[in-house]
């Protein structure tokens, strides 16, 4: 009898032992997209990167099939062919942030579950100073569209690029002087690159308030994706930081990235989201 009971004791035990333990985690298979989209500006859009005054999605730094630009669409189908053909470039030349809330429900629209944002250089690239979005409202913009996004793909991967430094580009071709002209006869971004031989106090002072005004909307750029959690990636102002110079620009314009900026963009913005492509998703496995 008393072999019973402990045999029944036993038995009680390992059953509750089994309630009682937690789940075993389990490797599943990687995060790997099927669709990805690209939301923001002519940056993204690959414009003058392969062609006159047009848009190149193909050299896009993240959605282009460009084998010599390597983006980021290119890097996830090396990893994963499932996601072959399902690039979609959204962004815009001319976009500025009051455009990306519209670009992000058409990402939703297309079921993507990783999206790329690059936006806010033409935010600051105005005809006038005054006419530089307020960074209350480009953080609203931001915010909404990420808000888009979640409510609408919530299981989505978001990447968040930083704006260029625009002084940096002033820096490096103010003393070309085909850069100048194509600066002078396209208007290209007046509020840095209007006079740019200049060294009156004024026109330094408004670069630097230029430059602040960009390295604002990459501080929200940083506060949103923060907010919006895992599922979103800031760059840490590496592509602020990047040090292009006029070998990765385009000489139609002296402005916007060739296939070489594109290039470049490309793989140091990847470096963010590595992580993202290498590690497996943990999951929990059900005990039997």
């Amino acid at each position: 009898m008393a072999c019973k009971t402990v045999t029944a004791f036993t038995g009680i035990v390992a059953l509750a032992a089994t309630w009682a333990a937690p789940a075993a985690a389990s490797a599943a298979e990687p995060w790997r997209p099927t669709v990805m989209a690209a939301v923001g500006d002519s940056i993204s859009a690959g414009f003058n990167a392969c062609g006159w005054y047009v848009p190149c999605a193909s050299r896009s730094w993240s959605s282009g099939d460009s084998r010599t630009v390597q983006s980021h669409y290119m890097r996830l189908r090396d990893l994963d062919d499932g996601i072959a053909g399902h690039n979609v470039t959204l962004a815009v030349p001319g976009a500025t942030s009051a455009d990306l809330a519209g670009q992000m429900a058409g990402a939703v629209a297309r079921r993507a579950d990783y999206v790329t944002v690059l936006v806010g250089a033409q935010d600051a690239c105005m005809s006038e100073e005054r006419r530089m979005t307020p960074v209350a409202l480009y953080q609203s913009r931001v915010t909404e569209a990420l808000r888009l996004l979640r409510a609408g793909r919530p299981g989505a991967k978001v990447f968040v690029a930083s704006i260029p430094d625009l002084k940096r580009l002033w820096r490096v071709g103010k003393d070309n002087v085909v850069a100048r002209g194509f600066w002078a006869i396209g208007r290209i971004c007046p509020t840095m690159l209007a006079r740019p031989t200049s060294t009156a106090a004024a026109d330094r002072a408004r670069r630097d308030r230029v430059r602040g005004r960009v390295i604002a909307y990459n501080a929200v750029l940083a506060r949103v994706c923060a907010a919006y959690g895992p599922a979103c990636r800031f760059d840490g102002n590496v592509l602020f930081n990047t040090p292009f110079t006029l070998n990765h620009v385009s000489k139609w314009d002296f402005f916007h990235p060739n296939a070489a900026g594109q290039q470049l963009i490309a793989q140091k913005t990847f470096q963010a989201i590595r992580d993202w492509a290498d590690e497996p998703v943990w999951e929990l496995a059900t005990q039997s």
